[in-house]
């Protein structure tokens, strides 16, 4: 009997909800009380999993990661509830009913769409993945639209299903892979398995370079909170067969806010104005710096760096504005005199073609009389030159 099957028996779940709020520094003290009337297997199996299900919490929120099942790699890898959640409204929004989910991993994607009212087929190919994602269906009343099989991906016959969605293990012995072709199964397979289908979505690394995206795909870059969560390649959307700078969009959760790809050139390199907006890292990854400096009426202030200026302040949720109040070459003893005449106890250092280290700065600039006032300072290049501009949010 492996972990899981005796955290599911009827000890096992009244373990669990005895641990459930134990601070990791009472471990010792709760497991060796424990140990006095359970056996230590469960004691440890127990404490192992609300240790995960603490963890869990800032992907799946308190009231799911509390209820569900996770292994060590299933809490790294699963993807975040408001992403997966998003992405199965965009199922459920083409008309999707149905979709086999291959790579389920511990069934948070599956999850998500079953939520969304789409009947899922969820595979993976370990069995104690496969076995975590059951219970999770189970432990989350989802059961009846979520069937989990334990299946070689590639072996699977989808053609019952509206739609494929594909999440390939993208981390190896050695750590993250970068090359599509080196996941499991490699982009190649996932690509023709998606082919098969109306419509199809596969989960790639935010990394992935745009001339590995497929003719026939839309790319989307799904940011939440300000933090690239991941790449997805759909099939069969209108955007899919649109124009090629159709062909890619940049999402930010919450929201969702979506800017489409619309194909502009790059901007023009300009001086700087006012404003600096430093744009979302989807956007960036989209490649659609250009749309945000259009929006608002702005150039960049390098030709090789994604920080846009303009002269006057516009809303937009795709990037962050700030306001401009000095700008000097890159002096450290400079900006150390700037700061003590400002007042300034809070720095916040942005950097984007520079090899100096954040920290390091701070530490050699920021007096030891911290003063009431916070800026933020970037490090960048202007027309080529080592540049530092001194601002505030707008």
């Amino acid at each position: 009997m492996n972990d899981l099957e005796r955290l599911l028996s009827p000890e096992g779940r009244a373990l669990l909800d005895e641990v459930r709020a134990t601070d990791p520094a009472d471990e010792l003290a709760v497991a060796t009380r424990l140990r006095r009337t359970h056996p230590a297997d469960l004691v440890s199996a127990a404490l192992g999993q609300a240790r995960l299900r603490q963890r869990a919490v800032a992907k799946f929120g308190a009231e799911d990661a509390g209820r569900m099942f996770f292994t060590p790699n299933g809490v790294e890898q699963s993807t975040r509830a408001s992403v997966a959640a998003y992405r199965a409204r965009r199922f459920a929004a083409l008309g999707v009913t149905s979709v086999a989910d291959l790579c389920c991993g511990i069934g948070g994607d599956a999850i998500a769409l079953a939520r969304a009212g789409i009947r899922v087929l969820a595979v993976d190919r370990d069995p104690l993945t496969a076995a975590t994602a059951r219970a999770n269906a189970e432990a989350l009343g989802l059961a009846d639209l979520i069937e989990v099989r334990e299946a070689d991906v590639t072996e699977v016959d989808t053609a019952g299903y509206d739609a494929v969605f594909v999440d390939p293990a993208r981390r190896g012995g050695r750590g993250r892979i970068f090359d599509p072709e080196a996941y499991s199964p490699p982009l190649s397979w996932a690509v023709e398995a998606a082919r098969q289908r109306p419509y199809a979505a596969l989960k790639v690394a935010p990394g992935i370079p745009h001339e590995a995206v497929p003719g026939d795909a839309e790319a989307e870059w799904v940011s939440d909170g300000g933090d690239v969560k991941e790449a997805v390649l759909w099939f069969g959307t209108p955007r899919a067969t649109a124009h090629p700078g159709g062909r890619v969009r940049a999402t930010l959760l919450p929201g969702p806010h979506t800017l489409p790809g619309r194909g502009l050139p790059n901007p023009p390199v300009r001086p700087v104005g006012r404003y600096l907006y430093e744009p979302d890292g989807a956007v960036i990854r989209a490649h659609l710096v250009a749309e945000v400096a259009d929006q608002v009426g702005g150039g960049l202030l390098d030709a090789t760096i994604a920080y846009v200026t303009a002269d006057a302040l516009h809303a937009t949720p795709y990037a962050t504005a700030y306001e401009i109040t000095d700008r000097l070459p890159f002096n450290v003893k400079k900006l150390k005199a700037l700061l003590r005449e400002r007042e300034v106890g809070v720095l916040t250092v942005k950097k984007r073609g520079s090899a100096v280290e954040p920290e390091e700065l701070r530490r050699k600039v920021l007096p030891k009389q911290h003063g009431p006032h916070a800026a933020t300072v970037f490090l960048t290049r202007v027309a080529g030159a080592p540049t530092m501009l001194l601002g505030h949010p707008a």
